[in-house]
């Protein structure tokens, strides 16, 4: 498992709390992003309440999946132009302007899901994300996401 520093440990304190990867939100779900290479890994494992049919994965987990994962690939690829790595400065906030996602195939529960990203085109204000959800190998859900920078109008003092 990859232990090197996870994007949103360094999110800033007002940006913490969200119900996928907030690091404050004792009820979240914790994801954590880290560098790969050139790709972004996030791996999680599905609690049994988080079902759609017996067996299988809710959708909607998936799609925050994707969705978190996804503005922490432009939070770290922010990071990477700016020449900084994860750990060195607080991550940049990102919000979704646009959430697509496929799903491939019917995905089981009670095994690791691993969520990889890349960010496919890039500005100071927006990033365009890839991200591919698999189990085992077998590819369950497909990503596209459009990350922008948080506004500052949804920033607290």
């Amino acid at each position: 498992m990859n232990n090197s520093p996870a994007v949103q440990d360094f999110y800033p304190e007002d940006f913490s709390h969200c119900r996928g990867c907030g690091r404050l939100n004792p009820q979240g779900h914790q994801f954590k992003t880290r560098r790969d290479g050139d790709e972004t890994v996030t791996h999680y494992t599905p609690a049994p309440h988080e079902t759609a049919v017996p067996g299988f994965v809710y959708g909607g987990l998936i799609a925050a999946l994707v969705d978190c994962h996804a503005m922490a690939t432009a939070s770290a690829a922010a990071l990477e132009a700016s020449g900084v790595e994860i750990g060195e400065a607080p991550s940049p906030r990102f919000v979704t302007a646009s959430l697509k996602v496929d799903f491939m195939k019917p995905t089981p529960i009670g095994v690791v899901l691993e969520a990889r990203g890349r960010v496919r085109e890039r500005s100071d204000r927006k990033a365009i994300v890839e991200i591919t959800v698999t189990v085992e190998g077998v590819v369950t859900a497909r990503g596209e996401v459009v990350a922008v920078a948080m506004p500052a109008t949804m920033i607290r003092a």
